[in-house]
């Protein structure tokens, strides 16, 4: 990140935050360039695989996109743009996958036998820690927001995965970091509003409006819904971006 000078004092007891928002140098922005999401060292040296990696940022990146995509247009990464968008995850609490799969077979186990299943085992839980800022095209910087969240056993479903949770909150980061640059302040509360009818077709899987949101891969849309409630890992769903050889293939 470019400076911490601006960023408020820290907020929040379970989701924690710093942010600064320029509302007004934000008003003119209509183009908008995404940098994929890159890992610090520490956040690296907990998650060795590269394609876990690669799950957390990109559904990171895909959320930010799509939501992005709903008041501004989304350029290729590297073209200029008014706007331009770079995360870095800074630390990862890996989910513990044993008990993840203890607590995903108890729950699905209780929910055949009792008319509401059993919460999430409140252990072996993951988190995600992330920095993001947005610099005009003169490098200035507009927004910024050092943010952070660990798992909880009632909203976040176990999944037998390391990054389980933290591919399921970098999706929440996104549309937080989304919600903030179109509003042009802090956000707060839950996002009640309802979802345009692009959002809604991207999280089906569907086309993203902008080409350049493709580069994150697309949403498992229902088959992920149903992955999630039983645990699957993410990456037996999610849809990683092609590579360029597959893409080639197309013509």
């Amino acid at each position: 990140m470019t400076s911490y000078n601006q960023l408020s004092p820290p907020k929040g007891k379970f989701t924690k935050s710093r942010t600064f928002v320029d509302a007004r140098g934000l008003a003119g922005v209509r183009t908008v360039s995404i940098i994929p999401t890159t890992f610090s060292f520490d956040a690296t040296s907990r998650i060795k695989s590269p394609q876990d990696r690669a799950l957390v940022s990109n559904a990171l990146d895909r959320a930010v996109c799509v939501s992005l995509s709903d008041r501004y247009q989304i350029v290729p990464t590297g073209q200029p743009a008014d706007l331009t968008v770079r995360t870095v995850v800074t630390d990862i609490v890996a989910t513990n996958k044993t008990m993840a799969g203890v607590s995903t077979a108890v729950s699905l186990g209780s929910s055949l036998a009792l008319p509401v299943g059993i919460p999430r085992l409140p252990v072996g839980l993951g988190g995600l820690a992330v920095e993001a800022e947005a610099v005009d095209i003169s490098g200035t910087q507009r927004a910024a927001v050092v943010w952070s969240k660990g798992a909880n056993s009632i909203t976040n479903n176990a999944r037998v995965s390391e990054v389980g949770d933290a591919y399921s909150l970098a999706a929440n980061f996104g549309k937080y970091l989304s919600r903030m640059l179109v509003s042009g302040k802090e956000p707060k509360g839950f996002d009640l509003s309802l979802p345009s009818g692009q959002r809604m077709n991207s999280a089906l899987g569907g086309k993203p409006k902008y080409a350049a949101c493709d580069l994150f891969g697309r949403s498992p849309g229902l088959a992920g819904i149903v992955a999630d409630k039983v645990g699957a890992p993410p990456e037996w769903t999610d849809k990683q971006p092609k590579t360029p050889t597959q893409q080639a293939s197309k013509f």
